[in-house]
């Protein structure tokens, strides 16, 4: 056990060991390339009896533990979505981390509750947000559109679905392309998975609105009640965005609860000239993006954004007698607005990101960051080899290798993150398959997106 006359020379240690992560992140292979339970079978089958000095439990993280992480810090990096972070987001989280609070109501750390309530201001402003939204910070954007369904199935239901159960018939409506977690979120909320339905798209990917309207039309005539409908700006396969202005009226004529989910594509929208993706937002009943993804903080942080934050609070209270302080009904208590009770110190790693960038330099590194999609887009399709499947968006591209059978891009794909040079993810469109790229980790640079392009030519 460390005791506080040895903790510096001990952090000491723990910073150079991040340090020297930090700069030799380009030597080490992206994606582990470990089998099942190697990592398991390394380590002793018991906990030690007596306590460990810190210099051989770093140098077990570099023998065991390291080899079976995948980075997704480095620069070469690609696949799924990011989940960057930055140095001024490490600092904020070791402090957090030095403080320990957990921050479920104001009085168990109050500068965590209104820190938290002015960082969702700040952001709100930024991206250029109704003034009639209210923010919290959930753990991920699955919890958050959770949150919502179970919100819309409270409203839909008088607030009668907590206390007596949820009743049949209703439903929810999402894009074929949506997140998977509308669909986990239906399950959670008592809906039932059977009762999400699935709008056709178009050749973009996008719900096709007058789909979505005959759909509700024909679940009203059955007599079923429709409770929500999701809306993303930018898929999880394409980065697609769905017609917000026309779903929202659709959504506004048949009073039904629209949420949009914006996990990663939300970031760009601190960029002007990307706030047109966002036109119909004052008809939204609640939305969410991740700064964990594309905002240079560390997961996990999402902000979700709601018009009528009392019916959020009634979803989820519950006021047993040791929460009761003197303080509710003046500040936020932030464990009404979600479903834990326990809360995270999320807020400040938010706060010296937005300080320690400041909200130019953000947008400065995500044009930078977007630029380098360009870039890449057009080197592999200048190369001949590769077809663009659509125009390169933000900081994501989509291609496929010029072959008939997919088995070809598969294969490729499988080398490159074989090789531990690049790792890279994949969709599939309209049935064919695709590989997916982005550019967005944090410190990325011109020679990083160089070597992707070389590694793919070498397979």
């Amino acid at each position: 056990m460390i005791q506080r006359e040895n903790f510096r020379k001990e952090a000491d240690r723990i910073l150079d060991w991040v340090d020297g992560y930090f700069g030799r992140l380009r030597e080490l292979p992206v994606k582990s390339s470990v089998k099942p339970r190697d990592i398991y079978d390394k380590l002793p089958s018991e906990a030690p009896l007596q306590g460990e000095d810190m210099e051989r439990i770093l140098q077990d993280l570099d023998t065991i533990i390291l080899p079976g992480v995948t980075h997704w810090q480095h620069p070469s990096f690609h696949a799924y979505f990011p989940a960057n972070s930055s140095y001024e987001s490490l600092f904020g989280e070791m402090i957090t981390a030095a403080i320990g609070a957990q921050c479920m109501v104001w009085e168990t750390s109050p500068a965590a509750a209104e820190l938290e309530q002015r960082m969702t201001e700040w952001v709100a402003d930024a991206i250029g947000l109704p003034k009639t939204f209210t923010g919290v910070i959930q753990d991920s954007a699955s919890s958050a559109t959770l949150a919502a369904i179970l919100t819309a199935r409270e409203k839909a239901t008088q607030f009668r679905s907590n206390l007596d159960g949820v009743p049949r018939g209703l439903r929810v409506y999402c894009s074929s392309e949506a997140h998977s977690s509308v669909e986990k979120g239906v399950g959670v909320a008592g809906i039932g998975r059977n009762n999400l339905v699935r709008i056709e798209t178009d050749a973009e990917q996008r719900m096709i609105p007058e789909q979505l309207e005959k759909a509700l039309q024909d679940d009203i005539a059955a007599g079923l009640t429709p409770v929500c409908v999701v809306a993303a700006i930018g898929t999880t396969g394409t980065v697609a965005l769905d017609p917000l202005p026309e779903i929202a009226a659709i959504c506004q004529k048949y009073n039904v609860w629209l949420h949009v989910d914006a996990a990663f594509a939300g970031t760009a929208l601190l960029l002007p000239e990307y706030r047109y993706m966002i036109e119909g937002m004052e008809l939204v009943d609640s939305f969410v993006f991740n700064p964990h993804k594309w905002m240079f903080t560390n997961f996990d942080c999402s902000l979700y954004y709601i018009k009528d934050p009392e019916s959020l609070v009634r979803t989820f209270d519950i006021l047993p007698e040791y929460l009761k302080t003197a303080t509710r009904g003046l500040v936020n208590d932030y464990r009404d607005w979600g479903i834990p009770l326990g809360r995270r110190f999320r807020a400040l790693k938010l706060w010296f990101v937005l300080r320690g960038f400041g909200l130019e330099g953000v947008r400065r590194r995500l044009r930078e960051q977007i630029a380098l999609n360009e870039y890449f887009a057009e080197k592999i399709s200048r190369s001949g080899r590769f077809t663009l499947l659509r125009k390169p968006f933000l900081g994501f591209t989509l291609f496929r290798v010029n072959d008939d059978d997919d088995s070809a891009s598969e294969r490729l794909l499988a080398a490159v993150n074989a090789s531990g040079k690049a790792y890279l993810s994949h969709t599939k469109v309209n049935g064919r398959y695709a590989i997916r790229f982005h550019s967005t980790q944090t410190y990325i640079q011109k020679e990083d997106i160089d070597r992707t392009v070389e590694t793919l030519h070498q397979f």
